[in-house]
Parts: C-alpha cells; structure tokens; sequence
C-alpha cells in the first residue's frame, strides 16, 4: 500500500466539467492525500500539464473545449509513462476500447464507489510509481554517439562537448523523452516557451538548427523537420 506520506507527493491532474462532481473528486482525492488540481475543461489542463509536473491524469471524456480522448492523444505525444483513468457516463464498448487504444490504465463509468475509485488509482500508482518516478528523474540520455546531461545542461557528441541553453536543453530533453516519435510544433512552442505564436516559432526553428550543427558529426541522429507538423529525433538502431 502506498503511504500517506508518498501520496502527499503525488499530483493528480483531474479534469470534470461538471462541477459538483469536480469539487467532490477533489475533496476525496486531496483527503486521501494527494495533491490536486482541477480544471473544467481540456484546453486549461493541457496548458497546466506543459508547465506542471504530474504523477496521475484522471480525464472526464465529455469535456468542452478538448474532450479527455483528445487531450490524452496530446499528453501521450510528449509522455508514454503518464498513467490515465478515463471518467465516462457513458458505458459503450467503443469508448472503451477507444480509451484503452489510447493507452488508459483504468476506465471508469459513472456512478462509481469513491471508496473504490480511490483503491483503483492506488492500485495504479502502486504498479506504475517507480517506473515514472525513475523517468521524471531521469537527467542523463544516451543516444548514437550523444550524451545529454541534463542537470549540467551539456551535450556530448563523439569527443565534442558543447554547454548548452537551458531552452535547448529542454528541448533536446523533449526529443529523447519521445524518440523516433513526431511532436507536433505547438507542444514544443507551449512547453519550451510557454507560447505558440508566430514569433516563437520562428525561434523553434533556430534553437533547432542550432541542435543540428551540434549533433551532425553523429550520422546516426537527426532531428527531421515533418512539414506543417512538427520535428522528431531520429536515431539509426
């Protein structure tokens, strides 16, 4: 059984628009000792995922804005590792397996057992904890020829060691939390920036070209460009 000493530890990212529901998951949820935050749609706990750490997401899936199937495919696009309980009135076989494609731990219909709800994100976090923990830790990346460290904010490729920005740390941390995988512009430009306007990305793309003359010397790793998309690290097996 996780501790209530670890759970104060742990953030739940909670998403219900309706908000009776809303406030009586947090009370629940913040009583069993966890920390909380809730939003009412899928747009502001997108924006608050970006500039927050999390340990949990628990998504409603008829949100206004972004529903919670949406809002899962944009997590899941820069974390793999993040474990999510879809919330649903609704209870067909389609928006299960939906969820479950889109890589839910749980799926939950409503009206459900608060007492049992709680021992089912327990459960989840108990299997899952020290897996994501490890990786929200994780300051050094190995890849090709490459070493980044992230605590020191430096780079090494083959024998050149370049001290980098903490932007381009972030953003090269971005790329090998996700490999071989694209991440749509905009996540980056949020992430890095806390911003997807027009100028920002024009500063994505020379932080970008700045990384490419740094990781040339490596012909195993490129950052390629997936036009109208975004960027994805490719790294040769």
């Amino acid at each position: 059984m996780i501790s209530k000493g670890q759970n104060q530890k742990l953030r739940i990212l909670l998403v219900e628009d309706d908000p009776s529901m809303g406030y009586l998951l947090q009370d629940s949820l913040e009583m069993a000792g966890y920390q909380v935050d809730l939003f009412s749609d899928g747009q502001s706990a997108l924006n608050a995922y970006l500039t927050n750490s999390y340990n949990l997401g628990v998504f409603d899936v008829m949100l206004p804005l972004k529903d919670g199937f949406s809002l899962a495919m944009e997590i899941r696009r820069l974390n793999l590792e993040l474990p999510i309980i879809f919330l649903t009135a609704r209870s067909m076989k389609e928006d299960r397996i939906k969820g479950f494609k889109l890589g839910a731990d749980d799926y939950v219909t409503k009206p459900f057992s608060m007492e049992e709800f709680i021992l089912r994100i327990e459960a989840i976090l108990k299997r899952v904890y020290a897996i994501a923990s490890q990786a929200d830790k994780q300051s050094t990346y190995n890849f090709g020829t490459c070493i980044l460290d992230i605590d020191n904010q430096m780079l090494t490729v083959g024998d050149q060691i370049y001290d980098l920005t903490q932007k381009e740390a972030g953003l090269l941390k971005i790329f090998c939390d996700s490999p071989n995988k694209l991440i749509a512009r905009e996540i980056i430009q949020k992430a890095i920036w806390e911003d997807d306007g027009y100028f920002v990305g024009r500063s994505l793309d020379v932080f970008i070209s700045r990384l490419r003359k740094m990781l040339k010397d490596d012909h195993k790793v490129k950052i390629v460009n997936v036009h109208g998309s975004g960027y994805k690290l490719d790294i040769a097996g």
